[in-house]
């Protein structure tokens, strides 16, 4: 039985704009996950900005900079605070994300050489993964786990030295700081955020939350701030807008529309764009096998991107109507 004209078209047009559809969501999400992506491409300047504008010694009082200005600004933005259980939930967050990962990660700076140190951040995908299993009930993906895996290494390709020294207690902090963080982001997804909340006031929250956890810790540790010129008051501005409440809102809109486990992978950025600022503007060396490390790393961060089950799902269910 043939099929006449005119239903042939309507079907045909019908077809076409469903293609349509399909290809404007794909191109919502690419531009969502691009933009998403600089948030940890930023967090990535954070070692040339603290080397090269601020004052040694200092590490804290940065991590507090870099928060509470600018999560108070965004408070006095938005107008909005928390509401019942979102104060202990804004706390929890803020504290994981920002209040304990600052320190650790600090930690781990003082203990190892950055390129330990990086490495050991870039298993947060791995960790988000099992978390997502325990916390969010998600199915284990193996391909974002085995690119995960492919991911970490490829940064460990880029930023390890041959002499590279490992000390315990600097590997459990970095270990913490990374589950801290996956942590950190595995609630934000799994709480969601209230409806009539956007992501730029969570992140005045967190970024609150964060900063008054820091606050009381940076003075008691390194006491008096220290004396700020031209440079230094650049290098805070930068942190504390760029690297801070701007790179937090596209972080915490991308985990809330975002796959997961997906999103987690755009950490290997900051290792990445870290040791290209390194090549290209500190005159840092880059070999061959660093390159095939980044390779292989940005290789690992835009596979994590991909569903391949979801795709082979589509398919066979297209063929199955044809």
């Amino acid at each position: 039985m043939t099929t006449s004209p005119p239903r042939r078209q309507e079907r045909d047009a019908r077809s076409t704009a469903v293609r349509s559809r399909k290809t404007a969501l794909a191109g919502g999400t690419v531009a969502l996950i691009a933009a998403t992506a600089l948030a940890p491409a930023s967090w990535g300047t954070t070692y040339a900005v603290t080397t090269e504008l601020l004052p040694p010694d200092h590490p804290l009082f940065a991590a507090l900079l870099r928060s509470l200005p600018g999560g108070l600004l965004l408070l006095l933005i938005t107008r909005t605070l928390p509401r019942g259980d979102w104060w202990w939930k804004a706390a929890v967050l803020g504290a994981l994300n920002i209040g304990a990962f600052f320190p650790l990660l600090f930690l781990t700076a003082e203990l190892l050489p950055g390129g330990v140190a990086a490495t050991l951040g870039a298993v947060q995908p791995l960790i988000v993964a099992g978390l997502a299993v325990v916390v969010l009930r998600e199915r284990p993906s193996g391909w974002r786990i085995g690119w995960g895996v492919a991911g970490a290494v490829g940064v460990g390709l880029v930023v390890l030295g041959p002499t590279a020294r490992l000390d315990g207690l600097g590997i459990v902090a970095g270990l913490a700081g990374a589950g801290s963080m996956a942590l950190g982001v595995i609630l934000t997804k799994h709480w969601s955020r209230p409806g009539e909340v956007g992501p730029v006031t969570l992140a005045g929250w967190q970024l609150t939350a964060g900063g008054l956890v820091l606050l009381p810790l940076t003075l008691l540790v390194e006491g008096a701030p220290p004396h700020l010129d031209g440079s230094a008051v650049t290098g805070y501005l930068w942190l504390g807008t760029i690297g801070g409440f701007v790179a937090h809102a596209l972080w915490f809109r991308g985990i809330g529309r975002l796959p997961v486990t997906a999103t987690a992978m755009l950490v290997l950025l900051s290792p990445l764009v870290a040791a290209l600022i390194g090549a290209f503007v500190l005159g840092e060396d880059f070999t061959l096998g660093q390159l095939a490390g980044f390779a292989l790393a940005l290789t690992a961060l835009v596979a994590g991107q991909l569903n391949p089950g979801r795709l082979t799902r589509t398919r066979l269910t297209r063929t199955h109507k044809e």
